[in-house]
């Protein structure tokens, strides 16, 4: 399917700023930013998706830049069809059509999974920041932040479908970045909340369930 040369899949900007705009809006009806904290994490996230839609409909900046060792490996690959655009699959042979590649089913998982945690982390959030409460039930008695890993499965989960030079470039930027403001709500919860919530963070790990945090919980 993907060694049959065809006209280019690109120069679709229409298609491009479409897609953006779905996936950004949908993603601020879960998370809804309210602070300057959240706003610069969703300003983030969303032009990861610009830089994304903008090479997988737009201009394929990466695949222009690798031209050369691409057509040198993989001379029967036409890779300006949109199928090539999903290079993992390409890159591992896999023969048939790449939207149900290993790669691509991986990348819905972890896209749907992270949005999963996004929305639920905000209504349990929500709920307990109207009543000035420190949020500890549903999703948050497993994980002190479930929002900010949710949008990290998401970014891994769209880097998985559709690699390109820039957004794996932003990838660790932006999972250095959530870890810190993660960090800096750590230590804001801390002053207000006190022993209360030294106590949360002694027995709920941040971003991995599995993980319990060795801190011992004051008494």
């Amino acid at each position: 399917m993907m060694n049959q040369p065809g006209a280019s899949a690109y120069g679709l900007w229409g298609l491009a700023a479409i897609n953006a705009a779905v996936f950004i809006f949908f993603a601020f009806t879960f998370f809804k930013p309210k602070t300057h904290r959240e706003w610069r994490s969703f300003g983030a996230f969303s032009a990861f998706l610009v830089a994304l839609f903008a090479e997988m409909y737009g201009f394929p900046l990466t695949i222009y830049l690798l031209s050369g060792w691409l057509g040198s490996s993989y001379p029967s690959v036409d890779w300006f069809s949109h199928d090539a655009g999903h290079s993992l699959e390409t890159l591992v042979g896999w023969r048939t059509n790449p939207h149900f590649g290993p790669f691509h089913l991986a990348s819905f998982v972890l896209i749907g999974g992270g949005f999963m945690l996004i929305a639920r982390g905000w209504d349990v959030l929500y709920a307990a920041q109207q009543k000035h409460e420190l949020a500890t039930t549903g999703v948050y008695a497993r994980l002190r932040h479930p929002q900010y890993l949710g949008f990290i499965l998401v970014i891994t989960g769209f880097l998985l479908q559709w690699p390109t030079l820039l957004t794996a470039a932003m990838y660790p930027v932006l999972v250095i970045m959530y870890l810190r403001l993660a960090k800096q709500e750590e230590q804001q919860a801390e002053h207000e909340f006190g022993e209360r919530y030294r106590a949360y963070m002694a027995n709920v790990p941040g971003f991995l369930p599995w993980r319990r945090s060795k801190r011992r919980t004051l008494r």
